[in-house]
């Protein structure tokens, strides 16, 4: 895995050709998603994201829509012409929904944007969607204090309802043990906290292509009623695992569909070209069309 460098936040994970592959970060602001880029089996360069302050040298960002601006100016600088294909996983498909938006909006190409268990907050759900959530969190957590000690569980229950009450704060700061490493991981994810809660997804006029996973605990089951009026398109599909193993130990056979997804895209570019040179090849038989007028076609 290369180090960002100059001070970018992009991170090559694997080496390649053709359309890059950008995966963008979850709350915690570091790159979780080496072992699944290296498992995806097409030609085409894979970045991770790097949040803004991981290295310490600077100030973390706190809202997606500053996020999604600094990294598509990295991404600008790097690969200037596109087509892209974005991903973002967890807090980070918020992220890469606000970057495939502003390319969209600035006339570039987004070839495939992937979502992989992406939520927004909450409160942006429509309500009864919220109310099943809600529901659903509830028998997760009566299913986690049941395995707890009489006196584990009653802690976990009374600091539960001190935040829904917001009687505590929803972050607390780093124990004082901390180390500066720790201490400076710790500002990045409240930020990016921050920015989760604020960022109110506006209609996309593309498609979604959505990977959920087959075990639900804390998110929506039903990803369509999250997504499907706020998408000009969504394709949904479920992997195997939960929301959190499918990053660590479960990855292959979300490996597997992002290779299918970029495979296809990757073929569809082919045959575009393939059907551009056609053209350029008629056209070249046309009587009076001169090679200067063929070379200008190609420009």
């Amino acid at each position: 895995m290369s180090t960002p460098s100059g001070g970018s936040p992009l991170v090559l994970l694997k080496e390649g050709e053709g359309p890059p592959v950008v995966i963008a970060h979850g709350l915690a602001g570091t790159v979780q998603v080496s072992k699944l880029a290296t498992c995806i089996e097409a030609p085409n360069p894979v970045y991770g994201i790097e949040a803004k302050g991981v290295d310490g040298r600077g100030e973390p960002l706190q809202r997606v829509e500053d996020m999604a601006r600094y990294y598509l100016e990295a991404l600008n600088r790097s690969c200037p012409d596109g087509p892209y294909i974005v991903i973002g996983y967890s807090f980070g498909g918020l992220v890469a929904l606000e970057m495939a938006q502003r390319l969209h909006d600035s006339g570039k190409e987004i070839l495939l944007l992937i979502m992989l268990d992406a939520y927004p907050h909450p409160q942006f759900l429509r309500l009864p969607t919220r109310l099943s959530l809600f529901v659903q969190r509830m028998k997760t957590h009566g299913q986690q204090i049941w395995h707890m000690s009489f006196r584990a569980g009653w802690t976990y229950f009374g600091k539960g309802v001190k935040r829904r009450l917001h009687l505590i704060p929803r972050s607390e700061p780093a124990p004082v043990s901390s180390s500066p490493r720790e201490r400076i991981l710790h500002k990045v994810n409240e930020k990016a906290y921050q920015a989760y809660t604020d960022y109110q997804p506006r209609f996309y006029a593309g498609k979604v292509s959505f990977v959920t996973t087959a075990t639900k605990t804390f998110f929506p089951a039903n990803p369509a009623a999250a997504w499907k009026h706020l998408t000009a398109d969504l394709e949904i599909e479920v992997v195997p695992g939960n929301h959190l193993n499918i990053l660590t130990t479960e990855y292959q056979p979300l490996a597997d569909v992002l290779t299918r997804y970029i495979q296809k895209a990757d073929s569809q570019i082919s045959t575009r070209k393939q059907e551009t040179r056609e053209t350029r090849m008629e056209k070249a038989r046309l009587p009076g069309f001169s090679p200067k007028a063929l070379n200008e076609t190609r420009a």
